[in-house]
């Protein structure tokens, strides 16, 4: 038996949503498991490179098992992802909703969607990447009255997003750090302000609301002493066209919402920046994923004639 989940990158905060908004984008990590459903052990066969980390499929899985209290038939793992690691693209994100996802799955489903984002949220820190990872779209991740809540923002006018990535890592524990323990009363009253208006903005289509909606001042100002590329690039994307534009995620990677009409225009921008600073970085279009983590079924993969969890994505 085979089972195979994919699961889309993400960019969190989109400006203020510091840690409680994420949009779902087209790049994808895959993760297929193959078991003759007897009992056994869990053999890693393939994953992408992880520059030093822990595989997050495998330790999410575990958890999983851990919530259930079953066991997971013996079968071999195969991971293969499209998602850059360290580029503030929501590659843990998405590693941890595959585990989950996967073992749920191979366990008959014991678990509720509810109880998958509780578990991810416990095991990446904060639920803005995993509630798009799981659910798609753009996700409004908060802290419930019975705990972890994710909420889908609609997006009402089309958009894409195009996205700077340099070749250089990014860690969160180092853009964390640079942060400053005390912020002033009109930082968080701004912030708070310029989150509900980007709420707004996507679900009622306002998109040229989005340069102010993505304005931040509560983290991105001192993440831009670790990243020099990125008011310019801001910038230089919204000249070209774009409605707003924002560090993704704990960086260094810079993501701009476009209307597709456009996209083309702030890609070819932002090529133009990296060739006039010497930047090693690429720029890419990427759609709005609006599903989320897809289970495919073994029947699926028949058909598809699909062998290689590497294929997937291309």
């Amino acid at each position: 038996m085979r089972f195979e989940v994919s699961v889309p990158a993400s960019s969190a905060n989109l400006g203020p949503g510091f840690d409680v908004l994420a949009l779902a984008l087209g790049w994808y990590l895959v993760a297929r498991y193959e078991t003759d459903g007897l009992p056994g052990s869990v053999r890693v066969a393939t994953t992408p490179e992880l520059h030093g980390g822990p595989n997050l499929v495998l330790e999410a899985m575990q958890a999983l098992v851990r919530e259930s209290g079953l066991t997971l038939p013996g079968g071999v793992l195969n991971v293969a992802s499209d998602i850059p690691v360290a580029r503030g693209l929501g590659s843990s994100a998405a590693a941890v909703v595959a585990g989950l996802v996967l073992a749920n799955e191979l366990l008959g489903r014991p678990c509720e969607e509810s109880t998958l984002f509780r578990l991810a949220c416990s095991l990446e820190g904060h639920g803005d990447n995993v509630g798009a990872a799981l659910f798609g779209g753009a996700v409004l991740a908060v802290e419930g009255i019975n705990g972890p809540l994710a909420v889908r923002i609609p997006i009402a006018s089309p958009l894409v997003a195009v996205v700077l990535v340099p070749d250089a890592l990014g860690f969160t524990s180092d853009a964390r750090a640079v942060l400053p323990r005390r912020i002033r009363r009109v930082t968080a009253v701004r912030t708070a302000a310029r989150t509900a208006l980007l709420v707004l903005a996507l679900s009622t289509g306002r998109a040229e609301l989005l340069a102010t909606a993505m304005l931040d001042e509560l983290h991105q100002p001192y993440r831009a002493v670790l990243y020099p590329h990125l008011e310019e690039t801001i910038k230089v994307a919204q000249e070209a066209g774009a409605y707003g534009a924002a560090l993704s995620g704990a960086g260094p990677s810079v993501l701009a919402l476009v209307h597709p009409r456009r996209a083309e225009a702030v890609r070819r921008a932002l090529e133009e920046l990296i060739a006039r600073r010497g930047l090693a970085a690429r720029a890419v279009i990427l759609p709005i994923d609006e599903q989320g983590a897809r289970v495919i079924r073994e029947v699926e993969l028949e058909r598809s004639g699909v062998h290689d969890p590497s294929s997937a994505g291309e």
